[in-house]
C-alpha cells in the first residue's frame, strides 16, 4: 500500500563522488505522528533494477489508542515486499492468507493479474504504545510475468542467510551477495540486503549487479571521501566497484537494486504496468467491485483515488 500521497523526493546537495549517479533526500509526510519517508519513484529515478516504490515507515511510537489500519485495497503489476525494523503488522489477502509479520521477517506478496490486501495493528497490540519502523518495497515485475496468478511467501527472519565479518553484519534478505543467497523467490535479478557497519569499518559493493543504490537508515556512510547522512538514498553508476564505509558514528544501510526491465512501466496509485490500458482496467475493475474480497476484514476498503 502506499501509506501517504506524498509528492516527488527532492534531489540532494552536490557531491564529489563519481560513482554516484543520483542522489535522492526522500519527501517525508506525517500520518498522525507516523512520519513515511518516499525515496522512490522521483522525477529524476523512476527505478533501481525491479525497484519502483521504496518507503522508510517510520521509526515511531503509535500512542494507545493509535493503530496502524490500512485498510483492503488492489494491487496489479508488482510484488510488495514488507520488511521490519520494529513492530508488527497482520496481513490479510484476497487468497485468504492471515499472517502478522514481525521484525526480520519478509512478506512477498505478488499481485500480478490482481490481488487485495489489508495492513492492520494486530488486535492483541491495540490500546498500548507500539514501536513501528521498517520498509515497504515494491518490484516490478517483468513483461512474460505482469498477469501471472496472485501469489503470497512468508520467508522467516531465521531462514535469511547471515554476512558476519569484522565489524560488518547483516542478512541477505533478498537474492544473492557476497557467496550467500536469500530463499525469498524472484522472478528476476534482485538484490536487497540489510547491512550495518561499524565506525571506520570498510566493506566491498561489487559492480555484479546491473543497478545497484543504497538507503542510508541510519548514522553515516562515506564512500570515495564523501560522507551521506541519514534517509539519503544513493544510486550508483553501473559497472563500478564501490568501497563502502561506515562514518563517524557507523551505519545501518540497505543494498539494493537489480536487472533493469526490458520495458518502461507505468504506475497510478497501487498499479504498475507495461501498458496504460492494462491500469485504466484496473481502475475499471476497482471501481465496479470485480476484484476479489479480503476473507475476515469485507467490511471496509480504500476507494480509488
Amino acid at each position: 500500500m502506499s501509506f501517504f500521497p506524498g509528492n516527488d523526493p527532492e534531489p540532494g546537495d552536490a557531491f564529489a563522488c563519481d560513482a554516484i549517479e543520483n542522489l535522492i533526500i526522500p519527501r517525508s509526510s506525517d500520518i498522525g505522528g507516523f512520519e513515511v519517508r518516499r525515496a522512490l519513484p522521483t522525477r529524476q529515478r523512476r527505478l533501481v533494477g525491479p525497484f519502483i516504490f521504496f518507503d522508510r515507515m517510520g521509526p515511531a511510537v503509535l500512542r494507545a489508542g493509535e493503530a496502524l489500519d490500512v485498510k483492503p485495497h488492489p494491487h496489479i503489476g508488482l510484488s510488495t515486499v514488507t520488511y521490519l525494523f520494529d513492530g508488527e503488522i497482520k496481513h490479510r489477502d484476497s487468497l485468504g492468507t492471515e499472517l502478522v509479520i514481525r521484525p526480520g521477517d519478509i512478506n512477498l506478496m505478488t499481485a500480478g493479474r490482481g490481488i487485495v490486501h489489508s495492513e492492520r495493528t494486530p488486535e492483541n497490540l491495540r490500546g498500548h504504545p507500539l514501536s513501528m519502523s521498517g520498509l515497504q518495497t515494491w518490484l516490478a515485475l517483468p513483461d512474460d510475468k505482469e498477469e501471472i496468478d496472485p501469489a503470497f511467501a512468508h520467508t522467516a527472519k531465521s531462514d535469511m542467510p547471515l554476512i558476519e565479518a569484522d565489524g560488518a553484519a547483516g542478512r541477505v534478505v533478498i537474492g544473492a551477495f557476497e557467496g550467500l543467497r536469500s530463499p525469498v523467490p524472484t522472478f528476476t535479478d534482485t538484490l536487497y540486503v540489510d547491512l550495518t557497519l561499524e565506525a571506520g569499518r570498510r566493506f566491498p559493493f561489487p559492480a555484479g549487479h546491473e543497478e545497484r543504490a543504497i538507503y542510508i537508515l541510519a548514522g553515516q556512510l562515506t564512500v570515495a571521501g564523501d560522507t551521506f547522512a541519514a534517509d539519503q538514498l544513493l544510486v550508483f553508476r553501473p559497472g563500478d566497484a564501490i568501497t563502502l564505509e561506515g562514518g563517524p558514528d557507523g551505519c545501518h544501510i540497505m543494498l539494493f537494486g537489480g536487472a533493469a526491465l526490458n520495458s518502461k512501466r507505468y504506475i497510478w496509485w497501487n498499479f504498475v504496468s507495461s501498458s496504460k490500458e492494462r491500469i485504466e482496467q484496473a481502475k475499471e475493475e476497482w471501481r465496479s467491485a470485480r476484484f476479489d474480497i479480503v476473507p475476515g476484514d469485507e467490511e471496509e476498503f480504500v476507494p480509488l483515488p
